[in-house]
């Protein structure tokens, strides 16, 4: 593929709240752009990128699904990402290789909890988006008040460049605002263009008119047109919305009904015309023998790619990569930039979610996968041994719920041992590690349906019987109250050379995270060993005095400290560090933190009351109530242990007919737990 080539590549996501219908969309486009033959649809398990057996059961999107398709001349690789809050990781390892992304808002609901999280990963990924209000066929759904959502809720400029024609179960089509023409579709699908309805035309001259002038107001182009002709042609707007909506002060807005196969053409358009191809987004950055590199999406360059998804079957694995720079064909030998190993590529495929093409090289700005590589993770660097290049991988999140899982057969257990470092391996949102105290394996992840779906990956792929422990929350320990002038001495003499350290440390509270800062003048403290009590700290950090939990939001200063001219060390002065913090800890109010998620609930009004106080019993603490037609959405934060079995619950006191979702909101303290602090010594 030549560099002018990568202009006809488009590397797309589709994000959305659950439910909002990124699968549907997904669907329809493959349908549309004739890579499928057959639509599928969610709710009969015949869809394409929901092909896992859960997703499925389900009904909802699990694993990232690559899809290819062409339209128009342009190759769309997309990936159909999760829009439940527990595998929201899922989602940023997808953000993290697309140069664009498509967000779906159901047209009833608006912007919704997962909705805003997505939208926000994409604005620190720096992804460009246009924006789908899908449902438009549904009762109560409205296209004016989805876009105000949008500007209320994401705080983005709402470009709206189309005009429905009919609403609810009469919507047939759409006005092309920039173009001034009408898309009507029939029951089957098939659309035509026209001119604009006689009973419409009003309306959308002064909707392009807005239009016209918001544009104008955010481009100088746009602004030096009005002015000269009191009016933005369509070529021009075409241009400049392009240009706003790469730079993101923009937001190009269509609308359709995917389930009824309207709208999904002018979305390909939209999507060809105003999302980044590989060469419109800036050059990859990543690190070259300590020094800032920047590679160009360029076939001749040196390869370079980034494995963003494993898939760990018993019978091989599946890698996917985003080719950054140059090009690998099958049989190559590549570098893996972390660990310093070389290994071969194999195979090379197309994707189209479980099933794949093979082909003979990938060039920069291709989504793939390869067959071949043992030993790459997650976030691993692939690039070509005589040009190693090293990018930044993924960012994880800690996990937040925990389980204790065991093989019930008696001879199983290494079995289950294999299954979980394979799913590990596969979702390193997931983390396995042994209790200590009492010997059991315990599976952490996102929340209560991501341990769920993962237990029950084993069961199925493996033939195992597991046997789950009630849910755990991870609970985090933090500095209410701190000490000053702690003073810890670390003498150790036990035949030949000894260790001493003298250190004296400051503790205090801290908004969150962990900063280490030294105010040590005279050169008491050398500067080595100032960096062994920063290490020695954070190897603190691990286990708390309230219960051994992880420690966050505290600062440390180290104020004094004295060596020996021969039994000083780094490693006498890491163990001051480690030993004298964890003191200081003791000495410190501390208090006890707990996740707690934003949960939002939609219940029947007749209902509400009953699910307030349900909630207050749960130690909610209500933050918005609002109504909309004949149900009412309650917005509460929650500590996430008493959100275990509430779905359940909420079906019980509105007769099945209220839904709930979630998304993390931090941490918060347990009432009632807290240390009081001992006399510092």
């Amino acid at each position: 593929m030549r560099t002018d080539q990568l202009n006809n590549v488009r590397n797309l996501g589709i994000l959305a709240h659950v439910d909002a219908g990124k699968t549907t969309v997904t669907e329809r486009i493959l349908y549309v752009t004739g890579t499928t033959h057959k639509r599928g649809e969610v709710h009969d398990g015949t869809t394409v990128t929901d092909f896992d057996p859960q997703e499925r059961d389900r009904g909802i999107t699990i694993f990232a699904a690559a899809v290819s398709c062409v339209w128009d001349g342009h190759r769309i690789n997309l990936l159909d990402t999760p829009g439940h809050v527990d595998f929201s990781d899922e989602v940023e390892r997808s953000l993290r290789v697309l140069d664009g992304a498509i967000a779906v808002f159901d047209g009833v609901a608006g912007v919704e909890p997962q909705s805003e999280a997505v939208w926000r990963r994409a604005d620190r990924h720096g992804v460009p988006r246009i924006a789908f209000v899908n449902k438009l066929d549904r009762a109560g759904a409205d296209l004016d008040t989805a876009v105000e959502s949008i500007r209320a809720r994401l705080h983005g400029t709402p470009l709206v460049v189309q005009l429905p024609i009919g609403r609810e179960d009469t919507f047939t089509g759409v006005v092309d605002l920039p173009r001034m023409r009408a898309l009507l579709w029939d029951d089957d699908g098939a659309f035509t263009e026209g001119p604009v309805p006689e009973p419409l035309l009003e309306e959308a001259l002064r909707r392009r008119r807005l239009l016209e002038e918001t544009v104008a107001e955010l481009h100088p182009v746009a602004l030096e047109e009005f002015c000269a002709e009191s009016a933005v042609s369509a070529r021009t707007l075409t241009s400049v919305l392009r240009d706003l909506t790469r730079t993101g002060e923009g937001v190009v807005v269509v609308c359709g009904s995917a389930y009824r196969d309207r709208g999904i053409e002018p979305l390909l358009d939209a999507a060809v015309a105003y999302l980044p191809s590989p060469l419109d987004v800036p050059a990859v950055r990543g690190v070259q023998d300590g020094s800032p590199q920047e590679r160009a999406a360029d076939p001749a360059a040196p390869f370079s790619a980034l494995v963003f998804k494993v898939n760990a079957t018993a019978t091989g694995r599946l890698t996917y990569v985003r080719v950054y720079s140059g090009t690998v064909r099958k049989g190559d030998t590549v570098l893996d930039a972390g660990t310093g190993r070389t290994e071969r590529i194999g195979r090379i495929l197309r994707v189209r979610a479980d099933r794949h093409t093979e082909v003979d090289r990938a060039v920069a700005g291709d989504i793939v996968a390869v067959v071949g590589l043992k030993t790459s993770r997650t976030g691993t660097t692939l690039c070509a041994p005589s040009a190693p290049l090293l990018l930044e991988p993924p960012a994880a999140t800690d996990p937040v719920v925990s389980v204790a899982v065991e093989a019930r057969g008696g001879g199983d257990a290494d079995r289950l041992a294999t299954a979980l470092a394979r799913l590990v391996e596969e979702d390193p949102s997931l983390t396995v590690r042994t209790d200590a105290e009492t010997g059991q394996t315990v599976l952490s992840g996102m929340g209560e349906l991501h341990l769920e779906v993962a237990v029950e990956k084993i069961r199925r792929a493996n033939g195992l019987e597991v046997g789950v422990g009630r849910p755990q929350v991870a609970h985090r320990e933090t500095v209410a109250s701190g000490v000053s002038g702690l003073l810890y001495r670390h003498v150790k003499q036990d035949g030949g050379a000894g260790q001493f350290a003298h250190v004296v440390l400051d503790v205090g509270p801290l908004e969150a995270g962990f900063e280490f800062h030294s105010t040590v003048t005279g050169g008491r403290v050398p500067r080595e060993y100032v960096r062994a009590v920063e290490a020695g700290c954070r190897d603190a950090l691990a286990e708390g005095p309230l219960g051994g939990h992880p420690v966050t939001g505290l600062r440390v200063t180290l104020t004094d400290g004295a060596t020996h001219p021969k039994d000083s060390s780094e490693l006498a002065f890491r163990a001051a560090g480690r030993l004298a913090l964890r003191e200081a800890l003791r000495a410190c109010r501390m208090v006890l933190l707990e996740p707690v998620v934003e949960v939002t609930v939609v219940v029947p009004g007749e209902t509400a009351g009953g699910v307030l106080g349900d909630l207050a019993a749960r130690r909610g603490r209500i933050l918005d109530t609002s109504a909309r037609t004949d149900t009412v959405v309650i917005t509460a934060t929650v500590p996430l242990a008493e959100v275990f079995g509430y779905a359940t619950r909420l079906r019980g006191r509105t007769r099945g007919r209220g839904t709930f979702t979630t998304r993390t909101a931090g941490y918060a303290p347990v009432p009632g737990v807290a240390s009081a602090g001992e006399p510092s010594r």
